[in-house]
């Protein structure tokens, strides 16, 4: 990795500009284990002792550092050089993810904090810059054992165990430094409506000033289907367009789907009097998910979700994927076996693997990682970092659905503690009043309040008995999964979708790894048996509108994968398809 950048690839890749420097690669790192880095300055000189390969956690393999021992208090320090073509631009540091706590200097002065290992944020250090060598410097804290911390499925032991993982801690997305004018174009956020033919283009520019005028490109491959401008508002930092596409009023529109995944591109250009500020390039999917009659639709038609559970997790980077290609690879496999989406489990996926599941086409269910207790720390938290997460990721029309929490992670005592209840509605309601143009679970697996879905965790593995909870309604309300109720007391069912958002886990070993699952398989045949039996059930069902299948991939300790931790298909794929597409096939398991 000494030779090469890892991962190079422009990491923002919905929200384009030509111009940019990746600082991934390597890094001086230190451990500050006695927190004495703040008192001693290290942010302005220190001898660091280890390297570290960014953007891979210190406890993964990749980082060059490989352990798992609690170290909560970190530093990175590198140099670089800007571009002599940079020079008179506002210079961006970037940085995609940073888990838990970070703080950035530039030169020995303090530049900007974050606080949520998940979500991106950038910062202008153009007045800290000098001629020649820049020196950057990052301090990291993320409690090991804090539960406070939205950490999802990162453990606060040192080794992992039960359905808990080794912890993130750091950098673990790509640093990266752009180039802009003094104003520029923050973000765009674009809402498309299928039944008027139009894209909302809301634009939000920093530094505003008069005669500017924003120009709007709208393609559909190469033919021109929207051409607008507008002068800049220098009241609010938001202008808002409403532009209508003129294939869809010619009846020619293309709709986005995991079958055909069809994305316009979009050109946003920043003038002075014809003089270009700022250039940006995008794209966006016409597609629409909503439910009528009970029913889940995608683009006004009824649509069965099949999707399988998915946490991102990589043997030798942990979070982070060794590179691009293995998050296209994961899509790709998860498409070959017959899946529509993916519930990204307990962890805010990066860009680039949303960027590939818009173009790839599959359906997502965007995810927040949950913290563990319930306090008002925690509360703050993770609805600060839930609203970033939902806001950089709003564009993509991957994503179907929203789910901030996940089998009462956080809020564990529903029953009995109104103020937990409330979280729950609070949460529904804060997405909602971010996002109303996806669906939106309250608290995936049981204890729902108000949701969207109805959404049912059952890890049975006997057909018969899933056939029988899934006949009838009342069979299906009655069923109390690990002990709780479906509803939080004071809620109830109002006739929403129904979805088996987590089943099977049929454990089966096909690698080195050992570990455990829910019911376990001793052949292939008795293997492919026991899947076809479970997701036969729900399929046959007259009320189940989708499922979610555990999992993608065995990871850590749990080997209930379709595929191995090293994404090695454990029985023939197709048998996989055939059985998700509803085939009725029969097997005899071998003694």
């Amino acid at each position: 990795m000494t030779n090469m950048i890892p991962r190079p690839e422009y990491p923002r890749p919905n929200f384009n500009r030509d111009e940019w420097l990746n600082l991934n690669g390597q890094w001086n790192f230190e451990f500050d284990d006695h927190n004495i880095g703040l008192r001693e300055e290290w942010y302005v000189k220190h001898d660091y002792q280890q390297e570290i390969t960014v953007p891979y956690a210190f406890q993964s393999k990749l980082s060059g550092i490989h352990t798992n021992e609690f170290h909560d208090v970190v530093w990175y320090e590198r140099t670089f050089m800007i571009p002599e073509k940079w020079q008179g631009k506002q210079i961006n540091l970037h940085f995609g993810a940073v888990d838990y706590r970070a703080a950035v200097w530039v030169n020995g002065k303090f530049v900007t904090s974050h606080e949520g290992g998940h979500t991106s944020f950038f910062t202008d250090i153009t007045d800290t810059l000098i001629e020649g060598l820049n020196r950057v410097v990052v301090r990291v804290e993320d409690v090991s054992t804090d539960l406070e911390q939205p950490r999802g499925k990162q453990y606060w032991e040192e080794e992992s165990e039960g359905i808990f993982y080794t912890r993130t801690t750091g950098i673990w997305q790509t640093v990266w430094l752009e180039p802009v004018n003094h104003s520029f174009i923050e973000r765009v956020k674009l809402t498309p409506n299928i039944d008027t033919g139009e894209v909302t283009v809301e634009c939000f520019i920093q530094n505003r000033s008069e005669k500017q005028e924003l120009e709007i490109e709208i393609y559909s491959q190469d033919l021109v289907v929207a051409k607008e401008s507008c002068k800049v508002n220098l009241v609010q930092r938001k202008n808002k367009q409403v532009v209508l596409l003129k294939d869809f009023e010619r009846g020619n529109g293309k709709l986005w789907s995991p079958e055909q995944p069809f994305l316009y591109t979009i050109k946003l250009c920043l003038n002075v009097e014809n003089e270009i500020v700022d250039k940006v390039e995008s794209y966006f999917g016409m597609r629409k998910i909503s439910i009528n009659d009970g029913k889940i639709e995608l683009n006004n038609k009824p649509y069965y979700m099949k999707l399988v559970l998915d946490q991102g997790y990589y043997p030798a980077s942990l979070l982070t994927a060794p590179t691009d290609e293995d998050l296209k690879r994961d899509i790709e496999l998860t498409k070959e076996m017959g899946f529509n989406g993916v519930r990204k489990h307990q962890k805010v996926e990066e860009p680039r693997y949303l960027y590939w599941a818009d173009h790839l086409g599959i359906l997502v269910w965007g995810e927040m990682a949950n913290s563990h207790t319930f306090t008002d720390k925690a509360i703050k938290r993770i609805s600060s970092e839930w609203q970033e997460a939902i806001e950089r990721d709003y564009n993509h029309p991957s994503i179907v659905a929203w789910v901030p929490i996940n089998e009462s992670w956080g809020v564990p005592r529903l029953k009995r503690d109104r103020r937990q209840a409330n979280h729950l509605v609070s949460m529904y309601y804060l997405t909602k009043s971010l996002d109303q143009s996806r669906l939106v679970i309250s608290n995936d697996g049981w204890e729902h309040t108000v949701s969207d879905v109805l959404t049912i965790h059952d890890y049975e593995g006997e057909k018969q008995v899933l056939k029988e909870r899934y006949s009838k309604l009342d069979n299906t309300l009655q069923f109390t999964p690990a002990d709780r109720f479906l509803f939080v007391p004071g809620f109830q069912y109002h006739g929403e979708p129904i979805m088996v958002s987590e089943f099977g886990g049929i454990a089966y070993q096909k690698s080195e790894w050992q570990g455990w699952g829910y019911t376990s398989a001793s052949n292939d045949q008795d293997f492919i048996e026991r899947y076809y039996h479970v997701v036969s059930s729900l399929l046959e069902s007259p009320l189940v509108q989708g499922f979610c299948y555990t999992q993608i991939t065995d990871v850590e300790q749990e080997i209930n994968g379709l595929l191995t931790y090293d994404r090695k298909p454990k029985v023939d794929l197709s048998i996989i398809r055939e059985i998700n597409e509803g085939k009725k096939l029969t097997f005899t398991v071998k003694d």
